[in-house]
């Protein structure tokens, strides 16, 4: 069985991440690519434009979270030396998560019982912040799971190894003080192989390196089924 075929098949039932009482009808998909004209009428480059945007987009459509992103190519990475190459080809834009935008402290859940693999706070301007990975082992298969952008608080007394529970809160959404410099978002990604990271691994790639990264990074979508 292929890992896409594998995790499609985990659950019939759509698997939450954050805000465990909400009701999916309170969710709402957001486009943030570099096709939306909406985010050339403030500064990409602002936390607190973000933070505006993303509130007035919730406000106006009567709902609590915004999400999407996956293999969306993005103009708010440009800010950021971070991701920038001399080589556009190079240069990482391409989002390989799913973000869930909500208010700060929103409780974060695992998507599939496992254990802790690492924890790290990735400081670089634009990067997550506060990460959790978590490893699972499942039906005979080995994958992991990203939990970014958190606060400071979700890591401190967490150990690897620790055993975590299907839906057990692990961690709550930072602030865009220590989340990279973001509207308060949670960063949810499926990765098949870690390699040899630790507390981290890239949630943007560019163009040159797409096909390695979507097939090792497949659409969080096919367990969250939102």
């Amino acid at each position: 069985m292929d890992f896409r075929t594998f995790l499609m098949e985990l659950s019939e039932a759509p698997i939450r991440v954050v805000a465990s009482d909400l009701d999916f009808s309170a969710y709402i998909s957001i486009d943030l690519s570099v096709g939306n004209i909406k985010l050339e009428e403030f500064d990409v480059k602002c936390s607190t434009s973000w933070i505006k945007y993303i509130g007035s987009y919730l406000k106006s459509h009567q709902k609590l979270i915004a999400f999407g992103g996956y293999l969306e190519r993005r103009n708010m990475y440009d800010r950021s030396d971070y991701f920038h190459q001399s080589s556009s080809l190079k240069s990482r834009n391409i989002h390989l998560g799913i973000d869930f935008w909500c208010v700060e402290k929103t409780p974060v859940m695992a998507a599939f019982d496992g254990v802790i693999h690492s924890v790290a706070d990735n400081t670089n301007h634009g990067d997550y912040g506060p990460t959790i990975v978590i490893k699972h082992y499942i039906n005979n298969m080995i994958f992991y799971t990203l939990y970014g952008h958190l606060s400071r608080a979700s890591i401190e007394c967490l150990s690897e190894n620790t055993q975590i529970t299907k839906g057990e809160v692990v961690g709550f959404i930072g602030s865009s003080e220590i989340n990279g410099d973001y509207a308060p978002h949670l960063h949810f990604q499926i990765i098949k192989d870690i390699e040899h990271y630790e507390g981290d691994y890239p949630g943007v790639c560019s163009q040159a390196d797409i096909e390695f990264y979507s097939n090792n990074c497949p659409d969080p979508n096919l367990v969250l089924k939102l």
